[in-house]
Protein backbone atom coordinates (compact mmCIF):
# COMPACT_ATOMS: atom_id res chain seq x y z
CA UNK A 1 0.00 0.00 0.00
CA UNK A 2 1.41 3.35 -1.06
CA UNK A 3 1.29 5.99 1.67
CA UNK A 4 0.46 9.62 0.96
CA UNK A 5 3.11 12.29 1.72
CA UNK A 6 1.19 13.63 4.77
CA UNK A 7 0.93 10.08 6.18
CA UNK A 8 4.64 9.51 5.60
CA UNK A 9 5.37 12.82 7.30
CA UNK A 10 3.26 11.87 10.32
CA UNK A 11 5.02 8.50 10.63
CA UNK A 12 8.45 10.15 10.34
CA UNK A 13 7.41 12.63 13.03
CA UNK A 14 6.32 9.79 15.34
CA UNK A 15 9.66 8.04 14.79
CA UNK A 16 11.53 11.30 15.34
CA UNK A 17 9.93 12.00 18.71
CA UNK A 18 10.41 8.35 19.70
CA UNK A 19 14.12 8.78 18.95
CA UNK A 20 14.20 11.91 21.12
CA UNK A 21 12.49 10.07 23.99
CA UNK A 22 14.87 7.10 23.88
CA UNK A 23 17.77 9.56 23.62
CA UNK A 24 16.56 11.27 26.81
CA UNK A 25 16.45 7.89 28.56
CA UNK A 26 20.08 7.25 27.59
CA UNK A 27 21.08 10.61 29.08
CA UNK A 28 19.32 9.70 32.35
CA UNK A 29 21.22 6.39 32.46
CA UNK A 30 24.43 8.44 32.61
CA UNK A 31 23.38 10.15 35.86
CA UNK A 32 26.40 10.34 38.16
CA UNK A 33 28.59 8.78 35.47
CA UNK A 34 29.39 11.74 33.21
CA UNK A 35 29.22 15.51 33.35
CA UNK A 36 25.86 16.76 31.93
CA UNK A 37 27.74 19.23 29.70
CA UNK A 38 29.79 16.36 28.29
CA UNK A 39 26.64 14.41 27.49
CA UNK A 40 25.04 17.43 25.82
CA UNK A 41 28.27 18.03 23.87
CA UNK A 42 28.01 14.54 22.38
CA UNK A 43 24.68 15.55 20.85
CA UNK A 44 26.49 18.23 18.84
CA UNK A 45 29.24 15.80 17.82
CA UNK A 46 26.82 13.20 16.51
CA UNK A 47 24.68 15.95 15.00
CA UNK A 48 27.47 16.48 12.48
CA UNK A 49 26.26 13.23 10.89
CA UNK A 50 23.17 15.13 9.73
CA UNK A 51 25.02 17.64 7.57
CA UNK A 52 25.30 15.53 4.36
CA UNK A 53 21.59 14.68 4.55
CA UNK A 54 20.46 18.29 5.01
CA UNK A 55 22.70 19.97 2.43
CA UNK A 56 20.97 20.20 -0.95
CA UNK A 57 22.65 19.89 -4.33
CA UNK A 58 24.31 23.11 -5.41
CA UNK A 59 24.12 24.59 -1.93
CA UNK A 60 27.32 26.03 -0.46
CA UNK A 61 28.79 24.42 2.64
CA UNK A 62 29.28 27.94 3.97
CA UNK A 63 25.51 28.18 4.59
CA UNK A 64 26.05 26.22 7.78
CA UNK A 65 27.90 29.28 9.18
CA UNK A 66 26.28 32.53 10.44
CA UNK A 67 26.10 34.14 7.00
CA UNK A 68 22.33 34.60 6.64
CA UNK A 69 20.98 36.87 9.41
CA UNK A 70 23.89 36.20 11.79
CA UNK A 71 22.18 37.83 14.77
CA UNK A 72 19.33 35.31 14.76
CA UNK A 73 21.84 32.49 14.01
CA UNK A 74 23.77 33.21 17.19
CA UNK A 75 20.59 33.62 19.24
CA UNK A 76 19.45 30.17 18.07
CA UNK A 77 22.90 28.76 18.87
CA UNK A 78 22.81 30.20 22.40
CA UNK A 79 19.24 28.98 22.94
CA UNK A 80 20.13 25.47 21.74
CA UNK A 81 23.15 25.40 24.07
CA UNK A 82 20.97 26.29 27.09
CA UNK A 83 18.20 23.89 26.05
CA UNK A 84 20.50 20.88 25.60
CA UNK A 85 22.48 21.42 28.79
CA UNK A 86 19.40 22.18 30.90
CA UNK A 87 17.35 19.27 29.54
CA UNK A 88 20.11 16.72 30.18
CA UNK A 89 20.54 18.01 33.74
CA UNK A 90 16.79 17.98 34.39
CA UNK A 91 16.41 14.38 33.21
CA UNK A 92 19.28 13.40 35.49
CA UNK A 93 17.64 15.06 38.52
CA UNK A 94 13.91 14.45 37.91
CA UNK A 95 11.69 11.65 36.74
CA UNK A 96 11.19 11.80 32.98
CA UNK A 97 7.44 12.65 33.10
CA UNK A 98 8.05 15.41 35.65
CA UNK A 99 10.83 16.96 33.56
CA UNK A 100 8.77 16.70 30.36
CA UNK A 101 5.71 18.28 31.95
CA UNK A 102 7.76 21.44 32.49
CA UNK A 103 9.39 21.24 29.05
CA UNK A 104 5.95 20.97 27.47
CA UNK A 105 5.45 24.58 28.55
CA UNK A 106 7.56 25.50 25.52
CA UNK A 107 4.60 26.02 23.10
CA UNK A 108 2.81 28.16 25.69
CA UNK A 109 5.92 30.25 26.38
CA UNK A 110 6.42 30.63 22.62
CA UNK A 111 2.81 31.84 22.36
CA UNK A 112 3.44 34.55 24.97
CA UNK A 113 6.75 35.55 23.36
CA UNK A 114 5.11 35.75 19.94
CA UNK A 115 2.65 38.32 21.31
CA UNK A 116 5.39 40.36 23.01
CA UNK A 117 8.14 40.13 20.39
CA UNK A 118 6.25 39.60 17.12
CA UNK A 119 2.97 41.35 17.97
CA UNK A 120 1.06 38.29 16.84
CA UNK A 121 -2.59 37.83 17.75
CA UNK A 122 -3.59 34.77 19.73
CA UNK A 123 -7.12 33.38 19.68
CA UNK A 124 -9.09 32.97 22.92
CA UNK A 125 -8.68 29.23 22.53
CA UNK A 126 -4.91 29.73 22.43
CA UNK A 127 -4.98 31.58 25.76
CA UNK A 128 -7.25 28.89 27.23
CA UNK A 129 -4.64 26.27 26.24
CA UNK A 130 -1.91 28.37 27.91
CA UNK A 131 -3.93 28.64 31.13
CA UNK A 132 -4.78 24.91 31.22
CA UNK A 133 -1.16 23.96 30.54
CA UNK A 134 0.07 26.18 33.36
CA UNK A 135 -2.54 24.70 35.71
CA UNK A 136 -1.36 21.21 34.78
CA UNK A 137 2.23 22.11 35.64
CA UNK A 138 1.12 23.48 39.02
CA UNK A 139 -0.64 20.16 39.69
CA UNK A 140 2.58 18.28 38.90
CA UNK A 141 4.84 20.55 40.95
CA UNK A 142 2.43 21.37 43.80
CA UNK A 143 4.60 24.26 45.09
CA UNK A 144 4.34 24.62 48.86
CA UNK A 145 3.39 20.96 49.20
CA UNK A 146 6.57 19.42 47.80
CA UNK A 147 10.07 20.93 47.56
CA UNK A 148 11.29 22.37 44.26
CA UNK A 149 14.97 22.15 43.37
CA UNK A 150 17.57 22.73 40.66
CA UNK A 151 16.14 20.04 38.38
CA UNK A 152 12.85 21.90 38.08
CA UNK A 153 14.70 25.14 37.27
CA UNK A 154 16.67 23.32 34.55
CA UNK A 155 13.51 21.90 32.95
CA UNK A 156 11.91 25.34 32.94
CA UNK A 157 15.10 26.85 31.48
CA UNK A 158 15.03 24.25 28.70
CA UNK A 159 11.42 25.18 27.88
CA UNK A 160 12.20 28.91 27.80
CA UNK A 161 15.34 28.41 25.68
CA UNK A 162 13.45 26.23 23.19
CA UNK A 163 10.71 28.87 22.93
CA UNK A 164 13.34 31.57 22.26
CA UNK A 165 14.76 29.32 19.54
CA UNK A 166 11.33 29.11 17.88
CA UNK A 167 10.83 32.89 18.01
CA UNK A 168 14.33 33.52 16.59
CA UNK A 169 13.54 31.17 13.70
CA UNK A 170 10.30 33.05 13.00
CA UNK A 171 12.10 36.41 13.09
CA UNK A 172 14.72 35.12 10.66
CA UNK A 173 11.90 34.26 8.24
CA UNK A 174 11.92 32.08 5.17
CA UNK A 175 15.33 33.29 4.02
CA UNK A 176 17.09 30.90 6.41
CA UNK A 177 18.13 27.56 4.91
CA UNK A 178 17.77 24.23 6.73
CA UNK A 179 21.55 23.97 6.64
CA UNK A 180 21.80 27.31 8.45
CA UNK A 181 19.28 26.17 11.07
CA UNK A 182 21.26 22.96 11.56
CA UNK A 183 24.50 24.94 11.86
CA UNK A 184 23.14 27.06 14.70
CA UNK A 185 21.73 23.93 16.40
CA UNK A 186 25.14 22.27 16.30
CA UNK A 187 27.15 25.35 17.31
CA UNK A 188 25.38 25.62 20.68
CA UNK A 189 26.27 22.15 22.01
CA UNK A 190 29.70 22.05 20.32
CA UNK A 191 30.88 25.45 21.56
CA UNK A 192 28.86 26.11 24.72
CA UNK A 193 28.58 22.61 26.18
CA UNK A 194 32.02 21.70 24.89
CA UNK A 195 33.73 24.57 26.70
CA UNK A 196 31.84 23.95 29.96
CA UNK A 197 32.63 20.22 29.79
CA UNK A 198 36.40 20.77 29.62
CA UNK A 199 37.12 21.50 33.34
CA UNK A 200 35.54 18.23 34.51
CA UNK A 201 35.89 16.16 31.35
CA UNK A 202 36.28 12.41 31.89
CA UNK A 203 36.34 9.58 29.38
CA UNK A 204 33.54 7.00 29.78
CA UNK A 205 34.89 4.18 31.91
CA UNK A 206 32.77 1.25 30.76
CA UNK A 207 31.35 -0.11 27.54
CA UNK A 208 27.89 0.61 28.93
CA UNK A 209 28.81 4.28 29.42
CA UNK A 210 30.09 4.51 25.85
CA UNK A 211 26.92 2.84 24.60
CA UNK A 212 24.67 5.20 26.55
CA UNK A 213 26.63 8.23 25.36
CA UNK A 214 26.43 7.07 21.75
CA UNK A 215 22.73 6.27 22.18
CA UNK A 216 22.02 9.76 23.47
CA UNK A 217 23.99 11.62 20.81
CA UNK A 218 23.10 9.47 17.81
CA UNK A 219 19.37 9.23 18.55
CA UNK A 220 19.15 12.97 19.27
CA UNK A 221 20.72 13.59 15.84
CA UNK A 222 18.50 10.97 14.18
CA UNK A 223 15.38 12.48 15.75
CA UNK A 224 16.29 15.92 14.43
CA UNK A 225 16.80 14.52 10.92
CA UNK A 226 13.47 12.65 10.96
CA UNK A 227 11.61 15.80 12.09
CA UNK A 228 13.25 17.81 9.30
CA UNK A 229 12.22 15.17 6.74
CA UNK A 230 8.69 15.09 8.16
CA UNK A 231 8.40 18.87 7.81
CA UNK A 232 8.99 18.55 4.05
CA UNK A 233 6.05 16.16 3.66
CA UNK A 234 3.31 17.44 5.97
CA UNK A 235 2.18 20.74 7.55
CA UNK A 236 4.01 21.94 10.66
CA UNK A 237 0.93 21.43 12.86
CA UNK A 238 0.89 17.71 12.06
CA UNK A 239 4.62 17.41 12.66
CA UNK A 240 4.30 19.00 16.11
CA UNK A 241 1.31 17.01 17.39
CA UNK A 242 3.18 13.67 17.86
CA UNK A 243 5.50 15.51 20.26
CA UNK A 244 3.05 14.59 23.01
CA UNK A 245 3.72 10.89 22.44
CA UNK A 246 6.98 11.60 24.27
CA UNK A 247 5.01 11.58 27.50
CA UNK A 248 3.90 8.01 26.82
CA UNK A 249 7.52 6.99 26.38
CA UNK A 250 8.51 8.93 29.51
CA UNK A 251 5.90 7.20 31.69
CA UNK A 252 6.86 3.80 30.25
CA UNK A 253 10.57 4.35 30.95
CA UNK A 254 9.83 5.80 34.39
CA UNK A 255 8.06 2.61 35.49
CA UNK A 256 10.08 -0.07 33.69
CA UNK A 257 13.62 1.26 33.36
CA UNK A 258 14.10 3.70 36.25
CA UNK A 259 11.55 2.29 38.73
CA UNK A 260 10.13 5.72 39.53
CA UNK A 261 6.36 5.28 39.90
CA UNK A 262 4.19 8.38 39.63
CA UNK A 263 1.72 9.45 42.29
CA UNK A 264 -1.87 10.18 41.30
CA UNK A 265 -1.44 13.97 41.30
CA UNK A 266 1.55 13.77 38.97
CA UNK A 267 -0.44 11.54 36.62
CA UNK A 268 -3.35 14.01 36.65
CA UNK A 269 -1.04 16.98 36.06
CA UNK A 270 0.85 15.25 33.24
CA UNK A 271 -2.48 14.38 31.58
CA UNK A 272 -3.71 17.98 31.85
CA UNK A 273 -0.47 19.38 30.39
CA UNK A 274 -0.57 16.91 27.48
CA UNK A 275 -4.24 17.56 26.66
CA UNK A 276 -3.75 21.32 26.86
CA UNK A 277 -1.06 21.13 24.20
CA UNK A 278 -3.36 19.14 21.93
CA UNK A 279 -6.39 21.41 22.52
CA UNK A 280 -5.45 24.20 20.13
CA UNK A 281 -4.39 21.69 17.44
CA UNK A 282 -7.75 19.93 17.58
CA UNK A 283 -9.55 23.28 17.39
CA UNK A 284 -7.60 24.26 14.27
CA UNK A 285 -8.14 20.82 12.75
CA UNK A 286 -11.90 21.01 13.32
CA UNK A 287 -11.95 24.52 11.82
CA UNK A 288 -10.18 23.26 8.69
CA UNK A 289 -12.66 20.38 8.37
CA UNK A 290 -15.57 22.82 8.77
CA UNK A 291 -14.17 25.09 6.06
CA UNK A 292 -13.74 22.13 3.71
CA UNK A 293 -17.33 20.97 4.29
CA UNK A 294 -18.58 24.50 3.67
CA UNK A 295 -16.57 24.72 0.45
CA UNK A 296 -17.98 21.39 -0.80
CA UNK A 297 -21.51 22.49 0.07
CA UNK A 298 -21.08 25.77 -1.81
CA UNK A 299 -19.68 23.87 -4.80
CA UNK A 300 -22.76 21.63 -4.90
CA UNK A 301 -25.14 24.59 -4.65
CA UNK A 302 -23.35 26.61 -7.32
CA UNK A 303 -25.25 26.36 -10.64
CA UNK A 304 -23.45 24.78 -13.54
CA UNK A 305 -22.11 27.07 -16.25
CA UNK A 306 -24.87 27.74 -18.82
CA UNK A 307 -24.50 26.07 -22.20
CA UNK A 308 -24.84 28.13 -25.41
CA UNK A 309 -28.32 26.70 -25.92
CA UNK A 310 -29.40 27.80 -22.42
CA UNK A 311 -28.02 31.27 -23.08
CA UNK A 312 -30.41 31.65 -26.08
Amino acid sequence: MKLSPPTKGLLLSLLGFAAFSISDAFSKLLTGRLNPFEVAFSGGVFGLLLVPFVKTRGQSWLNILPIQKPGMWWIRAAATFVATAASVESFMLLSMPEALSLMFLMPFIATILSVVALKEKVSPWGWVAVAIGFAGVLIVLRPGVRPLHFGHACALAAAIASAVNVIAYRVAGTGTTKLGVLGSSLAGPLLGDGLLALPNFTWPETVADWGNLFGYGFLAALGQLLIMLAATLTPASRVALPQYTQMVWAVLFSYTLFHEPLDKWTIIGVTVVTLSGMLDWFRKHLLILKQRRLARKQARLQPANPTPADAK
